[in-house]
C-alpha cells in the first residue's frame, strides 16, 4: 500500500470525545471514527488489525475443532421469553418491533438461537460432542457507552457453544476452549492472566473463567498468587474464613446503646466513638425480587465492602437493589445510616461475613435514629439472631490465597475473553434433548465462550504504546514494514524506495511506502503514531554506502542493513517477531 493513496485520517490533536489511551490512539492514528454513542466505523487500517485477530481467533477455535456458523443479528421474542431472559436481560437488551407487531431483540448474545438449532437438529448421542462459534455483531445498550470498543452498544464479537452429553464431556469442552484461548491470546502477542469470574447474566453455575489483558488503564481488578495458579476477578475472588479464637466474654462489657447524633456513616461513628473502620459492622439493607426474603440485611467489617455478586449469587436471585428510605424505616424503625442486627422492627433475612465475627467490643447500629451499640462482640452478641455466615464481601490485595494461603497480589486488566460451563440451563428451557445409547432422553450439556474482537485490538493498544503512539504487536499489526524515504523527490531515494517495496511485496511481506512529498519529521511521527512493527528509512546519508536504516519500532533499536540483503533481513524479523506455539 502506498501512503499517498491509502485512507489514513491521521489527528495531531487528542480528541476531547477520548478518555482512554486505547481510545485516543484510535482516532488519531485513523484506526477508527465514531457515529454514534458507542457505535463506530472501523476504517481501513483498524479493520486490518480486526481481520487479524479474528483470523488468530478462527483458526484456535478451528483447531480445537469448532465448526463456523454465522447467525442472525435479530431474535424471535419467544425464544428469550422460553429461556426468562427477555425479563431479566433488562434495558440492555435493544427490542423492536416488526410491522406485523411481532417483537425481536438485536443478539447481545446467541444463546437462544443456537439452543434452538441444536434443539431442531440434535437427537442421538452419535452426533454428540459439538463445538458451534461465529463471529458476529452483537448489541447491548449500554447506558453510558465510554472507553471506545471497550464498552460500545455494537460490536464484535465471537461466540463458541459446546453441546456434550454430560459434565464430563462438557469439562473436556471447556478445556478444549480454555487451552484455544490460551494459544489465540499469546499467538496475539499479548500478556494475560486467565481468573475465575462471575458468569453474570450469561448464566450457568457450572464454572466461569475470565482472560484478562494487563493493563495499568485495565477496567477491572484481578487478585492473583505468585504461590499458585490463582487468580479471579476481585468480584469474584473466595477469601478464606478466619479462625475466631475463643474470647473470655467475662472480660468484655456488656453492650449498650448509645447516643450518637448524626452518625450515619462508619467514618462519621469512627470520629465520634474514637473507634476505627475495622471496630464497626457495616449494616446495608437491600431489597430483593424473591418472596420469601424480599427485604436483605448483610452484614460485613466496616472497613471491608458488600460484594453484590456473592449476594446475588447467595440468594439466587436477579435483582438486589439498596433499599428504599421508606423501606429501611420500615424494618428498623429508624432513619437511614442507624440499621443493625440487634432489635429490628420486622423479621428478614440476614447474612454475615465470617470475618464481622473477628470484631471484639465494637459498635452496631441500633435501629433507633441517632443511636448506635457499642461494646460489641457478635461472637457473644449475635448468637442468638437468625443469622446466615457467608463469604460477602470484596476480597483485596493483602488477604490470604484461598488455595495455597500466600498473599494476594492485585492488577489491573481488561477482559477480552470469557468462558462459561452453563450446564443445562438453557437446554432444559428450550429442550434441547439427545436419546443415549439405552434409548432415554437426556438433556444436552452445553458450555458458551465468547471473545471480544472490538476489546482485544483496544486492549492490545492499551497494554502496548508510548508517548509517540501504538506499539503493535507484529502478529496483529497492521502492516508489519513501513518503507520512508527522506525526501521522495530525490531520485535515488525514489527508486531505491520503490525497488525495496517491490521486492518486498512479491515476497508476501506486508509493506507500506511512504511515498508523500512531506517533511521527514511528519513520516517519522506518522509511522510512529500507527505503530508499525519496522521503519526502514532510505536516506542519501545511509544510501552512499549501499545501505538503508532499520529501526524497530518496540525498542527503538536501529541498525544499518545492506540494500541487497533486506528482503531476507526483514523476513528473518518478522519470523523472529510472529508467535508460534
Amino acid at each position: 500500500m502506498r501512503l499517498s493513496k491509502m485512507f489514513l485520517p491521521t489527528l495531531r490533536e487528542i480528541p476531547t470525545e477520548a478518555e482512554t489511551i486505547s481510545h485516543k490512539l484510535m482516532l488519531r492514528a485513523g484506526l477508527v471514527r465514531r457515529t454514534a454513542a458507542g457505535v463506530y466505523s472501523y476504517l481501513p487500517m483498524g479493520y486490518r488489525v480486526i481481520r487479524k485477530i479474528e483470523q488468530i481467533v478462527r483458526e484456535e477455535m478451528n483447531r480445537q475443532g469448532g465448526q463456523e456458523f454465522l447467525l442472525p443479528v435479530l431474535n424471535p421474542a419467544e425464544l428469550w421469553q422460553q429461556t426468562g431472559r427477555w425479563d431479566v436481560y433488562g434495558d440492555e437488551l435493544f427490542r423492536l418491533c416488526d410491522r406485523q407487531g411481532r417483537n425481536y431483540c438485536l443478539g447481545p448474545t446467541h444463546e437462544e438461537i443456537i439452543t434452538t438449532i441444536a434443539h431442531n437438529e440434535i437427537n442421538s448421542y452419535r452426533q454428540l460432542p459439538q463445538l458451534w462459534y461465529q463471529i458476529q455483531t452483537k448489541f447491548r445498550d449500554e447506558i453510558r457507552p465510554r472507553f471506545g470498543l471497550m464498552r460500545a452498544r455494537e460490536f464484535i464479537m465471537k461466540d463458541l457453544y459446546s453441546f456434550d452429553r454430560d459434565e464430563a464431556g462438557l469439562h473436556e469442552s471447556y478445556m478444549k476452549m480454555h487451552e484455544g484461548y490460551t494459544r489465540a491470546f499469546t499467538r496475539a502477542g499479548l500478556t494475560f492472566r486467565v481468573v475465575e469470574a462471575d458468569p453474570g447474566a450469561i448464566g450457568g453455575k457450572g464454572g466461569s473463567h475470565e482472560f484478562m489483558v494487563m493493563a495499568d488503564n485495565g477496567e477491572a481488578e484481578i487478585l492473583y498468587c505468585d504461590g499458585c495458579e490463582y487468580g479471579a476477578n476481585v468480584e469474584k475472588a473466595v477469601i478464606l474464613p478466619t479462625k475466631h479464637e475463643d474470647i473470655d466474654f467475662r472480660q468484655l462489657a456488656e453492650r449498650e446503646l448509645v447516643y450518637t447524633p448524626n452518625c450515619r456513616t462508619i467514618e462519621d461513628v469512627g470520629l465520634y466513638l474514637h473507634h476505627t473502620a475495622d471496630k464497626a459492622v457495616k449494616s446495608v439493607i437491600y431489597e430483593t425480587e424473591k418472596e420469601e426474603y424480599p427485604v436483605v440485611l448483610v452484614l460485613v467489617r466496616g472497613d471491608h465492602q458488600v460484594n453484590e455478586i456473592k449476594v446475588k449469587n447467595l440468594l439466587d436471585c436477579l435483582y438486589l437493589s439498596l433499599a428504599r428510605e421508606e423501606v429501611v424505616n420500615q424494618v428498623t424503625g429508624a432513619d437511614v445510616g442507624y440499621a443493625g442486627p440487634i432489635g429490628l422492627k420486622e423479621k428478614i433475612k440476614i447474612i454475615a461475613d465470617p470475618w464481622v465475627y473477628d470484631i471484639i467490643d465494637g459498635e452496631c447500629g441500633g435501629n433507633k435514629t441517632d443511636h448506635h451499640w457499642i461494646h460489641i462482640t457478635p461472637l457473644r452478641d449475635f448468637k442468638n439472631l437468625d443469622i446466615e455466615v457467608a463469604d460477602v464481601r470484596m476480597a483485596a490485595k493483602g488477604e490470604p490465597c484461598p488455595r495455597c494461603g500466600k498473599t494476594l497480589n492485585s492488577a489491573r486488566g481488561i477482559e477480552v475473553g470469557h468462558i462459561f460451563k452453563l450446564g443445562t440451563k438453557y437446554s432444559e428451557s428450550l429442550h434441547a434433548i439427545y436419546t443415549d445409547e439405552d434409548g432415554k432422553e437426556k438433556t444436552i450439556a452445553m458450555g458458551c465462550y465468547g471473545i471480544g474482537i472490538g476489546r482485544t485490538m483496544a486492549a492490545a493498544i492499551e497494554q502496548n504504546y508510548d508517548q509517540n503512539g501504538i506499539i503493535w504487536p507484529a502478529p496483529i499489526a497492521p502492516y508489519h514494514v513501513i518503507i520512508t524515504p527522506i525526501s521522495i523527490k530525490e531520485p535515488e531515494q525514489k527508486q531505491i524506495a520503490e525497488e525495496i517495496y517491490t521486492r518486498l511485496g512479491k515476497a508476501g511481506v506486508e509493506v507500506i511506502l511512504d511515498d508523500r512529498d512531506e517533511r521527514p519529521g511528519v513520516k517519522f511521527k506518522d509511522a510512529d503514531l500507527i505503530g508499525i512493527p519496522l521503519r526502514i528509512t532510505v536516506s542519501p546519508k545511509y544510501l552512499a554506502v549501499n545501505k538503508v536504516e532499520f529501526k524497530v519500532r518496540k525498542t527503538g533499536e536501529a541498525c544499518l542493513v545492506d540494500i541487497d540483503r533486506v528482503v531476507d533481513e526483514i523476513n528473518a524479523f518478522i519470523e523472529a517477531n510472529m508467535i508460534k506455539i
